[in-house]
């Protein structure tokens, strides 16, 4: 009798997507308001994470303190870790500056420098970490604004103001100039909140361009959206994270009723 031999893993499996930002009994408050409560989550590499739940729950001030935007507000403090990549982002040898080259962040609201050239537009961030080359601009002005799905649109009118283009396009402006400095992850606070849906529908097509490249983080408060453009999502309610888990699988069978009350529109 001979053994029968052990199947072999399949060479062509894809890997296990790996853990890119661990969140770890995560609170943080605005003065004596506690607005996150005890948060843990990991959030995978090269995926698209969706926030959902209902205004005031915490959902922008969780990403915010994703790239040490929290800490901006005076009366901000936090308890709990967030690690990127094993590392305690709010360690005493992290430059907040050069994270948030690391962890770029979109807007709700499209805020292009209206001063300045579109051209300029997507330098501004290299310039502000320090990091610009200007033998390289060029190269970097068009890299940037094609992964933004902007360069055909506008490559013969960089000299024109950022403030002269249409809501869409600004924020499409905006997330060239997030990409120019070649981030890791990419937080979206809203991104389509202000836009029209035709803009909408741009946008949501970049996220999915983007996500082979990127590690992205994006606020909705539309559940619609969030089905169509992300892998994983976290609910949130007053400061708290209900339930995590695969988009499919949160709008299809919540396991916590508060959640289910939510996505049928019971509150909210």
């Amino acid at each position: 009798m001979t053994d029968t031999p052990k199947a072999s893993p399949d060479a062509s499996a894809p890997a296990a997507p790996r853990t890119k930002v661990t969140v770890q009994g995560l609170s943080a408050w605005f003065g004596d308001k506690q607005v996150l409560h005890d948060v843990s989550l990991g959030i995978e590499e090269h995926r698209v994470t969706a926030v959902i739940g209902p205004s005031g729950c915490g959902k922008s001030t969780f990403i915010r303190t994703l790239n040490r935007m929290h800490e901006l507000v005076p009366i901000a403090r936090l308890q709990g870790s967030v690690e990127l990549e094993g590392h305690d982002i709010y360690g005493a040898d992290v430059d907040p500056v050069l994270l948030r080259r690391r962890v770029g962040m979109v807007f709700q609201k499209p805020n292009p420098f209206p001063t300045m050239s579109i051209r300029d537009n997507v330098l501004a961030g290299l310039k502000l970490t320090g990091t610009f080359e200007s033998g390289r601009a060029n190269e970097v002005v068009e890299r940037a604004l094609r992964q933004a799905a902007l360069w055909e649109e506008v490559k013969d009118r960089l000299g024109d103001s950022g403030g002269s283009l249409s809501g869409g396009q600004q924020q499409r402006l905006c997330i060239a100039r997030s990409l120019a400095v070649d981030p890791e992850i990419l937080l979206m606070d809203e991104p389509c909140s202000a836009l029209d849906p035709i803009a909408t529908a741009r946008i949501e097509e970049l996220i999915h361009q983007l996500r082979d490249d990127y590690t992205i983080v994006i606020v909705t408060h539309n559940m619609q959206q969030a089905t169509r453009v992300s892998d994983t999502t976290g609910f949130f309610l007053h400061g708290e994270l209900i339930e995590y888990t695969a988009t499919d699988k949160l709008f299809t069978s919540p396991q916590d009723s508060r959640t289910e009350d939510y996505i049928t529109g019971k509150f909210g």
